[in-house]
């Protein structure tokens, strides 16, 4: 995972070169999606937000090494939150987290594995996952006062 141990080395190719940040991003949205038929130019738009944001290309690598750096157990060892928790499933996540072990992550109140869908789920997939958002935010609105007025607030849209 060349972005986690060195970012800038990627980072100066991205932003060098449009057709390498196309490359690098297209290869990305192709593998970590379920067959999705992108068009032009919802790729075109992926790439412009990276090319054209404030931080440049290279943002989007550095967050690996800053997270490692910063605690290299980190992507392995997440500590449990109390806060409740909803989890998505999509078959084409480019890395495949056990259920068992994703349980351990906190207060899980909600659990959905989908057919069709990958790492950008909320852009191939957005009914699936607002419905499980919806869905997880009822479940949860026992828990705490807020996720009942996020709760309230989405059936009231609904309608």
């Amino acid at each position: 995972m060349e972005q986690s141990t060195q970012p800038q080395t990627v980072g100066y190719s991205l932003a060098d070169s449009p057709a390498g940040l196309l490359a690098w991003i297209y290869e990305k949205l192709v593998r970590c999606t379920d067959s999705y038929a992108w068009e032009d130019d919802e790729v075109l738009t992926w790439i412009s937000v990276y090319w054209f944001s404030r931080a440049g290309p290279a943002a989007s690598v550095r967050i690996y090494y800053e997270v490692i750096q910063d605690d290299p157990g980190a992507l392995r060892m997440a500590k449990y939150s109390p806060i409740p928790l909803g989890l998505s499933f999509f078959p084409k996540e480019p890395v495949v987290v056990p259920r068992l072990w994703a349980r351990t992550l906190g207060n899980v109140v909600f659990e959905a594995e989908h057919e069709k869908g990958g790492h950008f789920a909320a852009h191939e997939r957005p009914e699936d996952l607002a419905g499980d958002l919806r869905t997880a935010l009822c479940r949860a609105r026992t828990a705490t006062s807020a996720a009942m007025h996020i709760c309230d607030s989405i059936k009231a849209l609904s309608l």
